[in-house]
């Protein structure tokens, strides 16, 4: 079973310096059928405008990974994280028992064009944590490239979840799969371009939930960049 979830029909938020657009339910946007999909709770695509940002704040019990598309996203947290997230980076931090940061625009002329991805984690109250690496281009083009997991594989982030993330940059004609074995299901998030799943065409900011599938198989249908969320 696959449903889609087109980006027209996301929650939308214009404060002027930031523009957000909500996959789920989050803040002032609410859709009781709209609240996540299995683990995997918020996927924010935000614009902020150059030398702005979001001040310091506090969150428990979530990993949040940052992935950024364009520009440069400055970070600061409690436990000692920090740097400028770029196109190639994701960035994990692990809020647990509670931790407080801040991210800004590191641009005092570009705009930065990021995800906010947020995932429930396997238990509460575990240590709070910092993780960022790089993932080169030429290692997800056309190819699924592992970025998180519970475990560090082949060079992962580590998140608290039986959940895996993946991304890929695909050229028209480009194809993946990854296969779903029983009881695990799939997210795909189109971050740019236009994708084919199965007979079904998603652009930029579409997502479909698949469930009961044996496999996922992405073609490009443009120069894209994709997440693939594989979920208990």
């Amino acid at each position: 079973m696959i449903q889609i979830r087109r980006s027209t029909e996301r929650g939308h938020a214009d404060h002027g310096w930031l523009e957000s657009r909500h996959t789920f339910s989050f803040a002032d946007y609410h859709d009781p059928e709209q609240m996540g999909f299995r683990a995997l709770r918020v996927i924010n695509e935000d614009r902020v405008a150059p030398g702005e940002g979001f001040p310091t704040h506090g969150h428990r019990d979530m990993e949040i990974l940052s992935y950024v598309l364009e520009g440069g996203l400055a970070h600061q947290d409690s436990t000692g994280g920090g740097g400028v997230i770029r196109p190639g980076d994701v960035q994990r931090m692990s809020a647990g028992s509670g931790v407080s940061h801040s991210e800004f625009n590191a641009s005092r002329s570009e705009p930065v064009h990021f995800l906010q991805i947020w995932i429930v984690p396997e238990r509460r109250g575990i240590p709070p944590g910092y993780e960022q690496k790089h993932f080169a281009a030429e290692q997800r083009q056309g190819r699924l490239r592992l970025v998180a997991s519970p475990d560090a594989a082949d060079g992962s982030l580590t998140i608290h979840q039986d959940a895996r993330v993946y991304s890929a940059l695909l050229g028209r004609g480009e194809t993946v799969s990854h296969p779903l074995t029983v009881g695990r299901h799939a997210w795909v998030q189109v971050a740019r371009g236009q994708v084919r799943l199965g007979d079904v065409l998603l652009s930029a900011g579409d997502g479909a939930a698949i469930s009961g599938e044996k496999a996922v198989t992405l073609a490009g249908e443009s120069p894209s960049e994709v997440l693939l969320f594989d979920l208990a």
